[in-house]
């Protein structure tokens, strides 16, 4: 039973049980697919930040500076464009790797431009697309994400209050723990004194970036998924069971401070090996959920000893997790999150 706690092993029987108490299998993933998912927050940061601007014609020396340069004589001028690098450091506090990449053009619009600006109704700077490219702090690949719009101005309405610096960015897809992905953009203030990006020649030889340095930035992505994890619901209340026998937890049969459960749920998103959508997963070996797996215990993060795909089950996974010592007695909520993105809660008691 330890090694199966360890590595997440499934139980069968019990999966088979639940989808029997709800709905026949193969309509299962089709009910996941149709949830609405709640949207959630991710706050991306970045670091060595540098905006490289076109400020040559001169393309044979483009990349070819190993000094830090500075911009030149056009560079920041309307319809110039730029290209930026920054690598990814954490998401939502959790410190992560990865590479964001943005593409810019330059535009300065407003009501009354100086000469040489573009002249509109809305007061913009430039167009961009971004893309953030998230890993593991190991380099195992999550996900990436891509944004899409108007940069500078002010920030449209519903965006996330956490964020001040203006920008107007859509969400327009992912892939990995993303696939599907949409929603918003905003770009938070940095404090006082602290430089979001350095701006170098498009001649400066982008190898030296770290070396050299750049700037720090968050990104604040209001995300809203095409489908989020869901605890399994049985005629007895949620597939949250005792691992030493799998039974469930119920009033007649509470769960204690400091025990292992064990969690079944749909929509922690790809494995490790991978599977083919819509395709059973294997029993050897099993397939590891390849996104971060959360477990909060009202509200608190719960030691999370595995995560895997249930062999033979189409987006149906197991999750065993440790209820924290400190949990008090009374029903508590517990829910589930893949790669930041949570689920609904769901009430179980503590004895």
């Amino acid at each position: 039973m330890q090694k199966q706690l360890k590595t997440g092993a499934p139980c069968p029987k019990l999966w088979k049980a639940a989808l029997a108490a709800t709905l026949c299998a193969a309509s299962f993933s089709q009910l996941a697919l149709a949830q609405v998912a709640a949207p959630s927050i991710l706050q991306i940061d970045v670091a060595n930040n540098v905006l490289y601007l076109e400020d040559t014609s001169d393309v044979s020396k483009f990349a070819t500076d190993p000094k830090a340069t500075t911009v030149i004589g056009h560079g920041a001028t309307n319809f110039n464009r730029g290209f930026g690098v920054a690598d990814i450091v954490g998401v939502n506090g959790q410190p992560m790797t990865g590479t964001n990449i943005r593409s810019a053009q330059n535009f300065f619009s407003s009501t009354a431009p100086a000469p040489g600006g573009t002249i509109a109704d809305t007061v913009r700077v430039a167009v961009a697309v971004f893309t953030f490219e998230i890993l593991k702090s190991d380099g195992t690949p999550i996900g990436t994400l891509v944004a899409t719009g108007l940069a500078g101005g002010a920030a449209p309405p519903g965006s996330p209050l956490s964020a001040t610096g203006g920008n107007n960015f859509a969400i327009t897809g992912g892939t990995g723990a993303f696939l599907g992905a949409r929603g918003q953009m905003e770009i938070a203030a940095n404090p006082p004194g602290v430089a979001n990006q350095r701006a170098a020649s498009i001649t400066e030889d982008p190898a030296n970036r770290r070396l050299i340095g750049g700037g720090t930035q968050r990104y604040v992505i209001h995300l809203i998924p095409i489908s989020a994890p869901q605890i399994v619901m049985t005629t007895g209340g949620p597939a949250v069971t005792h691992s030493s026998d799998f039974s469930l937890v119920t009033a007649a049969k509470p769960a204690a401070a400091g025990e292992v459960l064990s969690i079944f749920a749909t929509g922690l998103g790809p494995t490790v090996p991978a599977v083919d959508p819509g395709q059973p997963f294997p029993s050897s070996p099993l397939a590891a959920a390849n996104s971060p797996i959360d477990v909060k215990v009202n509200g608190t993060s719960a030691e999370v000893l595995g995560a895997t795909g249930l062999p033979g089950a189409v987006d149906g996974y197991q999750v065993n997790f440790r209820m924290p010592p400190d949990t008090a007695k009374g029903p508590v909520s517990v829910q589930v999150s893949a790669a930041w993105i949570s689920g609904a809660a769901v009430s179980i008691p503590v004895q």
